[in-house]
């Protein structure tokens, strides 16, 4: 177990770095305002899911190897990176159903399909990796227990803090997109909007460092 001292400031520094936009902020606000708060809050899901399989590597050493190999970060990031482009292009190009059908409900969209989604851009996107890679080890105390277990029970932490508080701002761009509904023509403009700001994420993605820094 990781001393209660280590865990409250593991959680704050976590907190932090969580509400500060960035990559799964702007993903889960794309897919809020392009399709609602269920779509917001299932990718939210997703990309916590997604995360898993990072904490997992890193709690067994692995995660240091995908860390330092330029080659394995750069083809993790750019497949992320790439998904996240078709996503927004999908929303932009489905605009039109979107507005068509505000008056009934967002696009027909499958919970599982838009908890896979989520899935895909957690697992695929190479910050997480290099967060838990970088960030986890200095909140571990070596006399405590296996370092494994330890660096697993902060990843949750982490992970539980995130589907949290990501969900908070899928909620809160759920609103305004409700807001817009009222015109068939801001419906359109936003979920426009949405797709944009999702192919914007995959370009800065793809544009990053292929190093974990």
């Amino acid at each position: 177990m990781v001393p209660l001292g280590l865990l409250a400031a593991f959680t704050l520094a976590s907190v932090l770095i969580i509400i500060i936009p960035g990559p799964t902020v702007l993903f889960v606000l794309g897919r809020s305002i392009a399709y609602g708060r269920r779509a917001g809050i299932l990718s939210v899901l997703g990309n916590a899911l997604g995360m898993l399989p990072a904490l997992v590597l890193v709690a067994v050493g692995v995660g240091t190897l995908v860390a330092q190999s330029a080659l394995i970060f750069t083809i993790v990031k750019l497949v992320g990176a790439a998904y996240l482009v078709y996503l927004g292009v999908h929303a932009i190009v489905t605009r039109r159903r979107a507005s068509a059908d505000v008056e009934i409900a967002p696009p027909p969209r499958s919970a599982l399909r838009l908890v896979l989604e989520g899935v895909l851009v957690g697992a695929t996107n190479p910050k997480t990796i290099a967060f838990f890679v970088a960030v986890l080890p200095q909140f571990v105390d070596r006399h405590a227990g296996p370092v494994p277990l330890q660096l697993a029970e902060l990843g949750l932490v982490f992970i539980l803090l995130a589907l949290l508080l990501d969900s908070t701002w899928a909620l809160a761009a759920g609103t305004a997109r409700d807001w817009f509904a009222r015109s068939p023509k801001r419906i359109e403009r936003l979920s426009a909007a949405g797709g944009v700001m999702i192919i914007g994420l995959g370009g800065v993605l793809a544009l990053s460092e292929s190093r974990a820094t």
